[in-house]
């Protein structure tokens, strides 16, 4: 029989991890190395339960334990979620969101900001079981996003846990730099003051949350994220790396299927999407978009369209951009000093302009046609979406005497494009005329082959 030291030394962890299908059980055995052979780290090995010999009895488990090859060895929490989320992956988001409460009880809440994030607490509410709310009140936020708060509250009998910026924080702030210093220098700053920090200090306080992401909300940084994930960025309960679980059961959720749920339970909405908002965050950084447009170009429309996370989820931006440095595929180029980015609008009726020939079109003043350029970057979501439209505007304009243009202006372009080429944030649309050297911005965020061929033909 072992000694007790031993067995103590040597602790069997086991779990079962119920699937994304119903019905279906997996089951895993995690072995604990011996300490003095990890540097004080504790780690654990996996095992498939199939794999596994018959159960012994307690006192003889000690004896069988072995330190796992080293390619086996993993943090429990990297091993358990990893497998966890490809386990649910279709798993439906009630199906998810009840996994979660399960597992985490009291000490996971569902983050909510005022908008069609109130399908997570339906959710929730469906499952019978008891839930948490949370949010982050900036103190910018829309007076109709804090009317909705107070009806979420009354609808479904809950208390929500709001969390506050420092004061002595904002009160800095907006001495220094005024009360819209976002509009100058980029939104980070601020984001960081009202919402990112008081993030962290409410995450301080569980071991698990749940977030609305889903994938289609921005295609730069939100397109891999998982429905479970070792929280990338901040920390939980417990401290430390890997404390905190991040839950996003609606990951796989197209929009228009998150609001058809909302409508079919008769879920009470924020008023503002009545007016034409979909992203909603603080009143200063919102606005309507119009049809057509992605939900996310409400959001910080001054700013390129890659910088389009508030810091929350800056876990999503890293990761996106470790895989733009490491791509290679197909269609990858290197244009403007900027490598290893898949080009986009490429087809023969769109001229590929490089520095010299945009430089060249803004010289001359007795062109002799006139030109439509884009100015883009390859990594804009937003460059992305209006890509088919551009290449169908091209194609009707070939032979018309209007030639079709591209200069990509990113990287080390971004400069000469700001301060000669009346670069905003991407894309830019310029077009210049037969007989004027200076471009002519086009004004308007609606890039659909009409309206661009309307403004084409008000100035030819």
């Amino acid at each position: 029989m072992a000694s007790a030291s031993a067995i103590s030394s040597h602790a069997i962890v086991q779990r079962e991890l119920r699937g994304g299908k119903a019905g279906t059980v997996r089951q895993f055995d995690m072995v604990a190395a011996p300490a003095e052979a990890l540097s004080g780290r504790r780690r654990w090995a996996l095992r498939p339960a199939q794999a596994l010999e018959p159960r012994r009895k307690r006192e003889s488990v000690a004896a069988t334990v072995t330190e796992a090859p080293a390619e086996e060895k993993k943090e429990v929490s990297e091993v358990i979620y990893e497998q966890l989320a490809k386990e649910m992956e279709h798993a439906s988001p009630l199906a998810i969101i009840d996994r979660a409460l399960e597992m985490f009880g009291d000490d996971i809440a569902i983050a909510f900001s005022g908008s069609e994030d109130v399908a997570l607490i339906e959710y929730a509410h469906l499952t019978g079981r008891p839930f948490r709310v949370f949010s982050l009140d900036t103190g910018r936020l829309n007076p109709e996003t804090y009317q909705f708060f107070d009806v979420v509250e009354k609808h479904y009998g809950i208390h929500i846990e709001y969390m506050f910026p420092d004061s002595v924080e904002v009160q800095a702030l907006v001495r220094n730099k005024g009360l819209f210093s976002f509009y100058e220098d980029g939104h980070q700053e601020c984001c960081r003051v009202r919402k990112v920090r008081p993030l962290r200090r409410a995450l301080k306080g569980f071991k698990a949350w749940i977030t609305g992401q889903r994938k289609d909300q921005s295609p730069g940084t939100r397109a891999n994220i998982p429905v479970v994930q070792v929280d990338p960025s901040f920390e939980g309960l417990d401290g430390g790396a890997g404390s905190l679980i991040k839950w996003n059961p609606v990951a796989n959720v197209d929009g228009k299927d998150i609001w058809n749920f909302l409508r079919t339970m008769d879920v009470p909405v924020n008023s503002l999407h009545s007016q034409g908002y979909v992203s909603i965050g603080c009143e200063p950084c919102t606005r309507p978009v119009l049809p057509g447009q992605h939900e996310r170009e409400g959001r910080w429309w001054w700013e390129d369209a890659k910088a389009k996370e508030c810091g929350l989820h800056k876990g999503n931006i890293s990761q996106e951009n470790s895989q733009n440095h490491a791509a290679n595929g197909k269609g990858a180029v290197t244009v403007n000093g900027v490598s290893n980015i898949s080009d986009i609008f490429s087809t023969q009726a769109i001229v590929n302009l490089a520095r010299p020939g945009i430089e060249n079109l803004l010289k001359l003043e007795n062109r002799k046609e006139p030109w439509l350029v884009v100015l883009y970057a390859p990594w804009c979501q937003f460059c992305q979406a209006m890509e088919s439209s551009y290449i169908e505007l091209a194609d009707k304009l070939h032979g018309s005497g209007v030639k079709v243009g591209k200069f990509r202006a990113d990287g080390e372009q971004k400069p000469f494009a700001k301060q000669e080429l009346q670069l905003g944030s991407f894309p830019t649309i310029l077009f210049f005329p037969e007989h004027a050297s200076r471009p002519i911005k086009y004004p308007s965020e609606r890039r659909d082959v009409d309206s661009l061929l309307a403004f084409i033909n008000a100035l030819r």
